[in-house]
């Protein structure tokens, strides 16, 4: 029985931890992501320990058309994709009217738009097949406004939205979607989005403890996941409660640099 998993963002972090949980369970991958020589490495790793089959698609998640020349090379390989899992995104810090318009462009092509796309396209097989499931690489940042990573925040609340509004059209096809909405990760997420020096980052999480929360609840088919009981509470019984302009205030603080 097929059970294939495609997973973009897969050299590194949540990514390449994720490829390493489907493989442990027999299941094959389809490795999505810039770095050609990190996909080949993990691929030769995870054939070599687990046996499974691995293809490796190299792909800018941030051009226009990625997901259909992702989706046409996969099709054209054979392979049915049973599970999707978005799991590629960036971020950045500074004011948005100082910022590059550029990289926030990119930023919400990679998080919003091209997971959309991906989405779609996948989907659609899974509800003929009456079978599949997506999981959606989320955030905290997903439930309130951020200062200093204005459109970061911004697409993340997307991403949660999306995911469980497609998650309540599909229930009656055997299709689950689940929204992984972590804290702060220890990734290349700080680097890459020039996060050094943030506070929030000091009790990161690893990227496998977060990996293995997001899978398992994609596998039970919850709709919104947190990788800490805390950050659960928070958000779902504190921050509403709060005065919109007292969240903004905390949600800035924790992101100054110090």
């Amino acid at each position: 029985m097929s059970n294939t998993a495609l997973i973009t963002g897969a050299s590194s972090g949540i990514g390449l931890e994720l490829a390493k949980i489907h493989a442990r369970k027999n299941g094959d991958l389809v490795l999505v992501a810039r770095s050609e020589a990190k996909l080949i490495a993990l691929k030769n790793e995870l054939e070599e320990e687990y046996g499974v089959k691995v293809d490796v698609i190299t792909s800018d998640l941030s051009q226009s058309d990625a997901a259909q020349s992702l989706f046409e090379q996969t099709e054209a390989l054979g392979l049915q994709i049973d599970t999707l899992i978005n799991n590629a995104g960036f971020g950045g810090h500074g004011k948005f009217h100082e910022r590059s318009l550029a990289d926030e462009q990119s930023m919400m092509q990679v998080n919003m738009v091209t997971l959309t796309n991906l989405t779609h396209l996948y989907l659609k097989g899974m509800v003929e097949r009456n079978k599949g499931r997506i999981l959606n690489v989320s955030s905290t940042a997903s439930f309130m406004p951020g200062p200093l990573q204005a459109v970061y925040y911004a697409t993340k609340s997307y991403v949660t939205s999306f995911s469980q509004a497609v998650a309540e059209e599909v229930k009656d096809n055997n299709v689950t979607v689940t929204a992984l909405c972590p804290g702060t990760v220890a990734t290349g997420f700080v680097a890459a989005g020039n996060l050094e020096g943030v506070d929030a980052w000091k009790n990161a999480k690893s990227p496998q403890s977060v990996a293995e929360c997001g899978y398992k609840a994609m596998e039970t088919g919850e709709l919104v996941v947190f990788n800490e009981s805390s950050l659960k509470f928070m958000f779902n019984w504190i921050f509403p409660l709060l005065p919109r302009k007292s969240v903004l205030k905390m949600s800035r603080q924790v992101m100054e640099k110090k």
